[in-house]
């Protein structure tokens, strides 16, 4: 019985509570100005990568896009990572078009085919997994005094350390800032590269704002909660 007489607001949770969640176990620190800033000072642009199909190449063609291909990493002097992900195709959003363009067709034949493409429609986005979309990203990176490599490559539990160091103090706040003003620059350098050497060979890429850059993180750390937030829109 005497444990019903403590006030349960007033026990005081333990520290490492509040200390292992999601925001803290992250490398990133904020996200401005179209890059991502890490805790350990470096900086972070990505680039959205519209894919070109081979298949549809003859011989010659596919060569020289693979020639240019080794120029373009071969001539790099930085890091850079490529990420591919596989997700559903999202019709969400094109649904929700079309449903509201059906109550303006007045032709009862056009509205009866619109409504027998809409259930169509929404069948195969029910039924997900049958239509996958590739997305492909480039994520480049800057370091101060350009050491990209040394600092990539550190081991894993260096990493973690920086990671578990969750407390900020005002100076390690002002340091990184002025590495974000000194390295945005050359970050911007880098991107604009990369972009041109991309265009060379026909592939499109342009770099992602920050509300994309959110949504992004957002979609890779709760793919399920996405999802299910974009359902309720």
């Amino acid at each position: 019985m005497l444990f019903n007489l403590w006030d349960k607001n007033k026990i005081q949770k333990p520290k490492y509570e509040n200390l292992f969640n999601t925001e803290t176990m992250l490398p990133i620190s904020e996200i401005r100005n179209d890059t991502i800033i890490m805790k350990d000072g470096g900086l972070r642009a990505i680039l959205r990568i519209n894919g070109i199909n081979l298949d549809l190449k003859n011989g010659d063609e596919q060569q020289i896009v693979l020639e240019q291909y080794k120029k373009f990493l071969n001539g790099m002097e930085y890091p850079i990572q490529i990420l591919v992900r596989n997700t559903f195709l999202d019709l969400s959003n094109y649904l929700t078009y079309i449903q509201g363009n059906l109550q303006n067709i007045e032709n009862p034949v056009l509205k009866w085919q619109g409504e027998a493409y809409y259930r169509f429609l929404q069948n195969i986005d029910m039924q997900q997994g049958l239509i996958f979309n590739k997305e492909f990203y480039i994520i480049v990176p800057y370091y101060t005094d350009e050491q990209d490599k040394g600092q990539i490559q550190r081991s894993r539990w260096g990493k973690l350390l920086d990671v578990l160091n969750a407390k900020d103090s005002i100076e390690k706040i002002v340091m990184r800032y002025r590495q974000f003003l000194k390295g945005k620059t050359w970050l911007e350098t880098r991107v604009n590269l990369i972009v041109d050497g991309l265009n060379s060979m026909g592939i499109i890429a342009e770099k992602i704002s920050t509300s994309d850059i959110i949504s992004l993180i957002f979609r890779c750390y709760n793919p399920l909660l996405h999802s299910s937030q974009a359902s309720m829109k």
